[in-house]
């Protein structure tokens, strides 16, 4: 198990959550949460609020689950192409990486309709991951070296993508490049982390990308999520979290911790609620199943 003591633990029930006697007998924020059998996770997206999303590789359907008492419900069916990296906004959208079908969608929370999808690459791709900013959402693409931006001026949905080629010290080898994505503490720029190589990078919103200065390499790097200056890289086959403390441009960076728990099975991508962090296990090294079982794994930092 991880080995730390973290904060206390603040609860908080859902608006319109009853909670019953008998319910006194289960877990409040279950540190593991089971998912439909044969779901095959990849990405998570928390909030508001302690509500989590997770979305399928089998066939892109989005799965809701309350942290607080571990259960769930599919609340979009997926398209049939896969649901990879996520990200909710305050407006109770959930943009979503659509994987190998080189598209993204933005999804209606409340009602799980798919407010409006977008073909994103033609050929050859793999949109893995998101981030929003103030103004945008931001897309990586593992096989091709562009980032993929939709513009949100006051909110508003975009009719079509913009593609950014990345340029600079970032170059793309053979395998999975581009992956995770977040912001720089200042909100300046995107930290992308390059999952063969194992390097991270951050890149300007022009596309223009500078190697972080950090000692040691990240391969594997998966999901990744910032916390002040704080940045939690998930290695997925690695079964490891790196905890990396960054300057404020987000220009150099030193591991400071690693995570590790007994639970991890290939856990891929974090999100964070009332002090915990959550990931869901891949399974990658699990020939899938409908009947083959999957969690997110909840750990303190």
């Amino acid at each position: 198990m991880l080995r730390r003591v973290g904060l206390p633990l603040v609860i908080v029930v859902l608006a319109g959550t009853q909670v019953s006697p008998s319910a006194s007998a289960s877990p409040v924020f279950p540190a593991t949460i089971a998912l439909p059998a044969g779901f095959q996770p990849e990405g998570i997206a928390i909030g508001p609020g302690p509500v989590a999303y997770l979305g399928s590789l089998a066939d892109g359907s989005i799965y809701r689950a309350n942290l607080l008492t571990g259960h769930g419900t599919i609340v979009s069916e997926g398209p049939g192409t896969p649901s990879v990296g996520m990200k909710t906004d305050a407006r109770g959208r959930l943009f979503v990486s659509g994987g190998g079908a080189g598209n993204a969608r933005v999804v209606d929370t409340r009602t799980g309709a798919v407010l409006k999808s977008y073909q994103l690459a033609a050929g050859a791709s793999f949109v893995n991951d998101v981030v929003l900013t103030p103004s945008a959402a931001w897309f990586t693409d593992s096989l091709n070296q562009v980032l993929y931006k939709l513009s949100l001026r006051g909110g508003t949905l975009p009719e079509r993508a913009e593609v950014v080629p990345i340029t600079g010290d970032l170059v793309y080898q053979q395998g999975f490049n581009a992956n995770g994505i977040a912001r720089t503490p200042d909100g300046k720029a995107l930290l992308v982390v390059q999952t063969n190589t194992g390097r991270l990078f951050r890149v300007s919103t022009s596309g223009v990308s500078r190697q972080v200065a950090l000692a040691e390499t990240l391969t594997n790097g998966d999901g990744i999520l910032l916390r002040g200056q704080t940045l939690y890289v998930v290695r997925n086959r690695s079964n490891t979290v790196a905890v990396l403390r960054l300057d404020h441009a987000g220009l150099s960076a030193r591991v400071v911790d690693r995570l590790t728990d007994e639970r991890f099975d290939v856990p891929t991508t974090v999100g964070a609620f009332g002090g915990r962090l959550y990931l869901p296990n891949a399974r990658f090294n699990t020939t899938p199943e409908p009947t083959t079982p999957y969690q997110v794994v909840a750990i303190r930092p």
